[in-house]
């Protein structure tokens, strides 16, 4: 039996890109990047339910509870009084207020992700301890820098 399993290894070859693709895949800044991926994914959960939850609200009572998802022109169909009504007729649209969330959404989380990757920025200095001053030279470099200085000036 182990004779048939060394016999069948023997007769299959593992293509070239194989190895290839084991190596990038274990390569450092793959790994580090997938991760990056799987956080960011995460993160922009968070930042949505931020900005949707919490600043949209906020922004909406500022402005006098304007909503913009009903702003749009008809452009064939019925002219009706929601988008929803609209969508629902068959009616074709030009939806200027889901566009101008999406801007004000984008800004929002713009800002956000500025400010967090400011306020992470300044935390990671602050634990980042000052470079230590390099060590001071020994005996032996200072005898034969003084060694290199007298054959160089011997040569002039």
């Amino acid at each position: 039996m182990a004779d048939l399993k060394s016999d069948i290894k023997s007769h299959m070859h593992t293509p070239g890109w194989v190895g290839e693709f084991r190596a990038f895949i274990m390569r450092g800044n793959v790994v580090d990047l997938a991760v990056g991926v799987i956080i960011g994914a995460a993160f922009t959960a968070i930042v949505n339910s931020l900005v949707k939850d919490v600043f949209n609200p906020l922004l909406g009572l500022v402005i006098g509870g304007i909503d913009f998802s009903n702003l749009f022109l008809t452009l064939k169909g019925p002219h009706l009084a929601t988008l929803a009504e609209a969508q629902k007729a068959g009616a074709v649209t030009l939806n200027i207020g889901l566009f101008l969330n999406a801007v004000i959404q984008f800004l929002i989380m713009a800002m956000v992700i500025f400010w967090f990757v400011k306020v992470l920025s300044r935390l990671q200095k602050q634990g980042t301890p000052e470079p230590e001053a390099p060590p001071a030279p020994t005996k032996t470099e200072i005898l034969l820098e003084q060694i290199r200085d007298e054959l160089a000036a011997r040569k002039v």
